[in-house]
């Protein structure tokens, strides 16, 4: 429980950043690779969706084009999300700093989860299905989570800048540094970035696997076990805060 509490806490560390962003990232492909299995795109990234954006007006094809403005526009709202849920806990000094934001995806995964075929169904005023601008919505709302935490320094939901910076370290381990030239500083590898990247990608890439393995085979309600991955890393730090949310529900305005 004290390990959990530690994972998604107020106080941040090294370790703690690394072994939930390996948490989340397996999260990330997962929900990535069964989306696309049930929508037939990719809502863990938006370079795609914008490109769509360029293409498609240029073609003509308006419904495309307002279904890719609702995507970015759901992974926005998402990270926008994170951003006032982190700030507010902040200010009131809660440990469920970056709890909350988790504990909303949880929540929704579950209701998608139990949902995701109805929501199917459901078309919205940009063209997509529901279940494309929720999908879109919580990986903005989780990458959002982890880039505060970590000041940036780790993504989950997208491998564009995780496979630059693995190339990046690659091409300085394999630098050729020539002897006898002192007032040149030697080109080294970063191997701890290095090694964390590299987990990433690859837990990025199990959770894909074991994603699309899951929807293939179980369906909407593999999700299930995801969301419970989440309420189990958000709610020892809400716990924690209970008296201090109490009191500030019943120091709330009246409504009126």
């Amino acid at each position: 429980m004290r390990l959990l509490r530690h994972l998604t806490g107020r106080h941040r560390t090294p370790v703690t950043n690394r072994t939930l962003g390996l948490l989340l990232a397996f999260n990330a492909g997962g929900i990535n690779a069964g989306g696309f299995l049930v929508v037939g795109m990719y809502t863990s990234h938006m370079t795609g969706v914008i490109s769509t954006v360029g293409d498609n007006l240029v073609l003509g094809n308006m419904a495309l084009v307002l279904g890719a403005l609702g995507t970015l526009w759901a992974f926005m709202s998402g990270a926008g999300s994170t951003a006032i849920l982190v700030n507010w806990a902040r200010q009131q000094h809660l440990h469920c700093t970056y709890a909350l934001p988790l504990l909303l995806e949880a929540l929704l995964m579950l209701l998608f989860g139990l949902m995701g075929a109805i929501t199917l169904t459901w078309r919205t005023p940009f063209a997509v299905p529901l279940t494309v601008l929720l999908l879109a919505y919580l990986m903005g709302l989780q990458n959002a989570v982890i880039t505060k935490m970590s000041s940036a320094e780790i993504r989950t939901t997208h491998m564009t800048g995780i496979c630059t910076d693995i190339g990046i370290e690659l091409g300085k381990a394999l630098y050729w540094n020539r002897s006898g030239r002192p007032e040149h500083q030697p080109v080294r590898a970063n191997q701890k970035r290095l090694r964390l990247f590299s987990s990433l990608l690859g837990m990025f890439m199990a959770g894909g696997v074991v994603g699309a393995a899951g929807f293939k085979h179980v369906g909407f309600i593999w999700v299930v076990p995801l969301a419970a991955l989440l309420l189990a890393l958000s709610l020892p730090p809400l716990l924690a805060d209970m008296d201090r949310l109490a009191a500030l529900w019943r120091a709330r305005p009246p409504l009126r």
